[in-house]
């Protein structure tokens, strides 16, 4: 076992079929579905400008987990994807029965990745899964008439989707991330049916760290108090 492969950072890309284990899915449903999950991305990525065969790809089952190497630019990936896969997604499902159709959560974050025999491990792939799981990023696409709803991590969301010239930052929403042992901020939008734009959202963030930034040092404050016992 080689444990000595140092950390690559990557762009983290997941995605996840809505209902995939519906018992009304057959297993011809199934492939069908997968195959057209395949054929969407590889379109949305080429029509992105994301090389493909360039990234790490794992298959899932009902989903897909892609790292894409550093010198791939990180704004196409919020950009162009998006908007690409849901317009892949709906060429699909116009030519197949609501059994094999596909409905995708999407999630967004970067991190150092490292390597071993058996795949990849880090942190930031875990919140990635995490965001993805975010029952906020579930009810969106529950109740959007669109095909996709995606999430980014905080630290996407500051370091490109806000500086961004292709896309509007204020259609995003921010939500509290709470799954197993993550609790995080993510940001929601909705490619194929925005959100409103809505500037003063993206003050909120900025008060809830405040608000958990003051909780930290009460909780500090009560250890010191506890330990020290009365004055």
């Amino acid at each position: 076992m080689n444990y000595e492969r140092p950390a690559m950072h990557r762009t983290i890309f997941a995605v996840d079929v809505e209902g995939y284990g519906d018992q009304r899915r057959t297993t011809p449903h199934r492939l069908a579905l997968r195959e057209g999950l395949y054929r969407a991305l590889f379109r949305a990525f080429d029509d992105a400008g994301v090389p493909w065969r360039h990234c790490r790809r794992e298959d899932c089952g009902d989903g897909v987990f892609v790292l894409a190497p550093a010198e791939i630019p990180k704004g196409p990936f919020v950009e162009y994807l998006p908007n690409a896969l849901a317009v892949a997604v709906h060429r699909h499902n116009l030519n197949h029965h609501a059994e094999a159709r596909i409905r995708l959560r999407m999630a967004l974050h970067a991190g150092e990745v490292a390597y071993d025999d058996h795949g990849v491990t880090a942190p930031a792939i875990n919140q990635t899964f995490r965001l993805l799981e975010a029952a906020p990023l579930k009810d969106a696409l529950r109740s959007s008439p669109g095909v996709l709803a995606l999430i980014t991590s905080a630290w996407f969301f500051d370091e490109v989707v806000r500086h961004s010239e292709g896309l509007d930052p204020t259609t995003f929403r921010p939500v509290p991330v709470a799954v197993k042992e993550t609790r995080t901020t993510g940001w929601i939008a909705l490619p194929d049916r925005p959100y409103p734009a809505n500037a003063s959202l993206l003050g909120d963030v900025t008060a809830l760290d405040d608000y958990r930034t003051w909780r930290r040092f009460r909780r500090h404050a009560q250890v010191l108090a506890d330990r020290d016992g009365p004055a």
